[in-house]
């Protein structure tokens, strides 16, 4: 596998993780997310620059 496609399947299941629809994720409140929307920035600044 590749790493664009190893990477992609990592952002899903931490996509996955961060949905609070289960009682031990509820009281985490925006910190999940954030790190995800980070997280996809950085990635969609390095496909631009063709660094992925």
């Amino acid at each position: 596998m590749s790493l664009t496609t190893i990477l992609i399947i990592i952002l899903i299941l931490i996509l996955l993780g961060v949905i609070p629809a289960w009682p031990h994720s509820r009281a985490w409140g925006y910190g999940p997310s954030g790190i995800v929307g980070v997280i996809l920035v950085v990635l969609l600044i390095l496909v631009l620059l063709g660094r992925v």
